[in-house]
């Protein structure tokens, strides 16, 4: 796992096509790792851009990020790009993709994120301001359970938690954490229990934005009532977790 760089990876994803890197599994030579039922896959996520001011955290990249990722740094090596400058644009490419993205941003700005940064819209994060952001998981690489995406508890997997996401998290000692969802949160307390950071950086309580997750980012974004919420969904919880998210954000 020590060599999971694109520098190690440059010359396999480069002979791969891309019809096999969008295909419905990883190809077998970016496989890192298989332990059980997990099987952990190398795709470029590995950049860390030190000078974030925010770092948003998810669980693990799924198949549809791991793809765009490769594919995109697949793209830049071609052209004759430095790795270093495969592996900073594919993560940004990637980091968030789809669907999700557009959930995130709406979350981000409703908290008032972007005022933080001085920014129109956190949607700049993924283009002309993407040097103020970090994107990453608590699991870097790309995990699956029995080929479906990753969506555990990560420190089920400690030793990656451990390996890469709290190495990260030491050399972005000063920025805001955003944790995306319960699972990540966990791992984020974690990290505030060892000391690797301080609980007022943690900005814990933005519901998951995956595309399953709908009615809680509605309830969240206050586009949907109270009393039209299903029983699946808990007001008091989105209340009390949105509330101390923007007082933390107000007080940064």
């Amino acid at each position: 796992m020590e060599q999971a760089n694109l520098e190690n990876y440059a010359e396999i994803l480069t002979s791969l096509s891309l019809e096999q890197l969008r295909q419905s599994e990883l190809p077998e030579q970016l496989l890192l790792n298989k332990s059980g039922n997990y099987t952990t896959f190398y795709a470029p996520f590995e950049h860390i851009n030190q000078e974030a001011k925010v770092v948003i955290v998810g669980i693990t990249p799924g198949l549809q990020q791991a793809s765009n990722a490769l594919v995109r740094a697949r793209e830049i090596l071609t052209t004759g790009l430095s790795i270093s400058e495969a592996s900073k644009q594919a993560k940004v490419f990637a980091s968030f993709s789809g669907a999700m993205r557009s959930n995130l941003v709406s979350m981000l700005d409703y908290v008032g994120l972007n005022h933080y940064l001085e920014i129109e819209s956190t949607q700049s994060l993924f283009s002309d301001h993407s040097h103020l952001a970090h994107f990453t998981s608590a699991l870097r690489n790309p995990v699956f359970k029995s080929g479906k995406n990753f969506n555990d508890n990560p420190l089920l997997l400690h030793e990656q938690v451990e390996t890469w996401f709290g190495q990260e998290c030491r050399r972005l000692e000063s920025a805001v954490f955003i944790p995306l969802g319960p699972k990540v949160n966990i791992v984020m307390d974690e990290m505030v229990r060892q000391g690797v950071l301080r609980n007022q950086q943690v900005l814990s309580g933005l519901p998951h934005p995956s595309g399953a997750n709908a009615e809680r980012i509605a309830y969240f974004l206050d586009r949907k009532d109270r009393q039209a919420l299903s029983s699946k969904t808990n007001p008091r919880l989105i209340d009390c977790a949105k509330q101390i998210v923007m007082d933390k954000v107000a007080s940064l």
